[in-house]
């Protein structure tokens, strides 16, 4: 048998919430090692997920404000896609980033282990490299993988996930996006505004699922002269190899054909938790129906020795909550008073517009039967919305109707995901809609939207004729 090497903190994993984790550990006094099978950290944030998606959304952005800048009286002619020069930027993001992480953990003395690593019991790890180690504490932190349902599952090079589809080896002729959630749509921004025709198919009755309709709409209409076509309450029934392409078989009230063929496919139906394999059999650690990693409010799981963060410890699957949670896994090990108290989770999806979300939603809330008000102001009167040529956007307060406390906000539009900073600072200080409209906003800015929203609450916006509504 192999030697066993003592550890007082492994982080299984080198995503945002592992390596933040480890980091921090280092940071307060304590040895930490980080064990991950990928040959640099970051995990698929950094490597495939948010930031190569983010470089190749402001291509894309780059492209269609070129193609509406006609409108300001400058034209360009038709852009000049070099693909390769599209995909060396991304990478060149992702090879910045990802040494930046490797001198950080080199300059915090914490180790970095490239092994896949599986549980031999509660206290014990096996890796793949042969050796054996054991620790006082463990973090798992493998996060999540993209899913295949039955039906998706054809083994073709035509058939993409994310992964395959982020590595941009050419414009497709035709592409199928299967998922209408944010990372389906956004990919399919991408490949929209590069020159590719895009379907999407959604199955249920709306894109986003679960979020606001109100927010969704200005991004509908925008995609619906971007994309060639949208398809909702539409179910993909089966894919098959066809001498042209894919074969997609469908199913819904929206079909106008029934197995339409495409060169590409891009599966885009969410992720599903990465806790298989690991060995957890071999521990008290539990597992629910999802495969998702259970955990208490300090992120420990059943085995006292054992926290899970991130991914693979529940919804919603976001970089920044695993950076959060890492952080209060450390602190509790270090017997800190530090709980997931958070009152929100802001998200953002990253299209043109984009959305942006925190804290209780409308759709929360009439589904929960709670009584809120709801308060909007359309970007229409904002000066700077206008100014940009941008005037589909919408800012909603969502706030109880005693206090004025402001339980949630949503926000579509240009730059939303920079302006929900400020709505989670409210959120999290227990703010109502009067300190919003009493605090000083820069004008001309998006960000005065914000205040105008809790200036509609109390009938007072200076470029909108709003009311007060009796109660």
């Amino acid at each position: 048998m192999a030697d066993v090497t003592e550890h007082e903190l492994i982080v299984v994993g080198g995503g945002p919430g592992g390596y933040a984790a480890a980091f921090l550990a280092a940071d307060k006094g304590m040895t930490a090692t980080l064990v991950d099978e990928a040959d640099r950290l970051g995990g698929t944030c950094l490597r495939i997920g948010c930031i190569p998606s983010k470089a190749l959304l402001h291509t894309a952005k780059l492209i269609t404000d070129a193609r509406d800048s006609a409108r300001f009286g400058v034209q360009f002619g038709e852009p000049k896609i070099d693909v390769a020069g599209v995909r060396k930027h991304w990478l060149k993001v992702v090879e910045t980033l990802s040494g930046g992480l490797a001198t950080l953990a080199k300059k915090r003395n914490v180790k970095v282990i490239k092994a896949r690593a599986r549980f031999a019991d509660g206290q014990t790890l096996e890796l793949s490299d042969g050796s054996r180690h054991r620790f006082k504490h463990c973090i798992l932190a493998t996060g999540s993988v993209p899913a295949r349902p039955g039906p998706l599952k054809l083994e073709s090079p035509r058939v993409m996930t994310s992964t395959e589809a982020l590595q941009l080896e050419g414009v497709p002729g035709s592409l199928v996006v299967v998922g209408g959630g944010y990372i389906g749509l956004e990919l399919g921004y991408v490949y929209a505004a590069l020159g590719c025709p895009v379907t999407v198919v959604e199955m249920t009755p709306g894109l986003l699922p679960g979020v606001d309709r109100d927010l969704v709409k200005p991004l509908h209409d925008r995609l619906n002269g971007l994309f060639k076509r949208i398809s909702l309450n539409t179910q993909v029934t089966k894919l098959e190899e066809d001498r042209k392409g894919i074969r997609v078989h469908l199913e819904g009230a929206e079909v106008e054909e029934a197995s339409p063929v495409f060169d590409r496919v891009l599966v885009a139906v969410g992720r599903r938790p990465n806790s298989q394999g690991l060995g957890l059999e071999n521990t008290r650690v539990q597992i629910d129906g999802k495969g998702f990693v259970q955990v208490n409010e300090q992120r420990r799981t059943a085995e006292e020795k054992i926290f899970a963060i991130g991914d693979v410890a529940g919804e919603p699957m976001l970089a920044h909550k695993a950076t959060y949670e890492g952080k209060v896994a450390v602190e509790a090990i270090l017997g800190e008073p530090a709980v997931m108290d958070n009152r929100a989770v802001p998200a953002v999806v990253f299209t043109d517009p984009e959305i942006a979300w925190a804290g209780l939603t409308e759709t929360e809330a009439k589904k929960a039967g709670r009584e809120v008000e709801v308060t909007r102001y359309p970007w229409a009167a904002s000066g700077r919305a206008e100014s940009l040529g941008r005037t589909e956007g919408l800012t909603k307060l969502i706030v109880e109707p005693e206090t004025e406390q402001v339980l949630g906000v949503g926000i579509v539009g240009v730059d939303a995901g920079e302006m929900i900073g400020e709505a989670m600072l409210a959120i999290e200080m227990g703010a109502s809609a009067r300190d919003l409209s009493l605090t000083m906003h820069a004008h001309p800015t998006l960000s005065e939207t914000i205040l105008g929203a809790a200036e509609v609450l109390h009938g007072t916006a200076t470029d909108l004729y709003r009311p007060k509504k009796k109660r």
